[in-house]
């Protein structure tokens, strides 16, 4: 069993506000966080992706909302 050392949340945002810190991270782990931070599916919303879009620059993408018709 691994032992892990506990961390505050202090540490743990502390910790991704250090680029030093951050870019020790491999792109696998950043993309291990970034599909499992958010706690489920209310936190996806359009504006959120369209905010992360804009960030990264992507403006091939587009994100659209559409209206679920349940019959």
């Amino acid at each position: 069993m691994e032992n892990y050392q506990q961390i505050t949340r202090a540490d743990f945002i502390n910790f991704f506000r250090d680029t030093e810190k951050l870019n020790k991270l491999t792109a696998d782990d950043r993309v291990e966080i970034f599909r499992t931070v958010l706690v489920g599916s209310s936190d996806f919303t359009k504006e959120l992706l369209n905010e992360i879009l804009s960030d990264y620059s992507i403006g091939h993408l587009e994100v659209i909302e559409i209206e679920e018709n349940y019959n």
